[in-house]
């Protein structure tokens, strides 16, 4: 696709110019949310499972998975922009804008229906209810991110951003 007239290009379901951007699509925030999660995935279940392998207890695990999810979340947009030619410092600035509500709310989510999962903190890495509750977390954080990332791309927020750089 020609981004030479980036400023009316036609993304499926991201039709309008960049300075008005109402009405985001369903499709365009399931995608953006899908993007973040596969990163925020990634990094939670290496931290869950170093933390949980290593014995170590509940907060120091829920730290490391966090960290790890916020590192590969942001680490997934920050490859893309810079691949696409912007430069480390600039990128930086766009996966933080990018990607930070998005990330921090899912993690919230997932988190917390982990925490409030009978048993889920205690459960090892053999055991169904480890992955049941941190996959249902993922599902349960999934529907609530989708909706807010609608919304922030609606209004040009969010990952909206990165829409300028590919």
């Amino acid at each position: 696709m020609d981004h030479t007239t980036h400023e009316s290009h036609g993304h499926a379901g991201h039709t309008a110019p960049h300075g008005a951007h109402a009405g985001a699509s369903w499709g365009t925030a399931v995608k953006a949310t899908l993007h973040c999660l596969t990163g925020c995935a990634i990094g939670e279940i290496l931290g869950m499972v170093i933390g949980t392998a290593l014995l170590w207890g509940n907060v120091p695990t829920m730290v490391l998975a966090i960290s790890l999810a916020f590192l590969f979340g942001y680490s997934f947009t920050l490859f893309a922009v810079v691949r696409a030619g912007l430069g480390l410092k600039s990128a930086i600035k766009v996966a933080l804008a990018a990607d930070t509500v998005s990330i921090a709310v899912m993690e919230f989510v997932d988190n917390a229906i982990i925490a409030l999962t009978p048993g889920a903190m205690d459960a090892h890495l053999s055991d169904g209810l480890f992955w049941g509750a941190l996959l249902g977390g993922f599902g349960v954080a999934f529907l609530v991110t989708t909706p807010i990332n609608k919304w922030m791309i609606g209004r040009g927020k969010g990952h909206a951003v990165v829409h300028a750089y590919h």
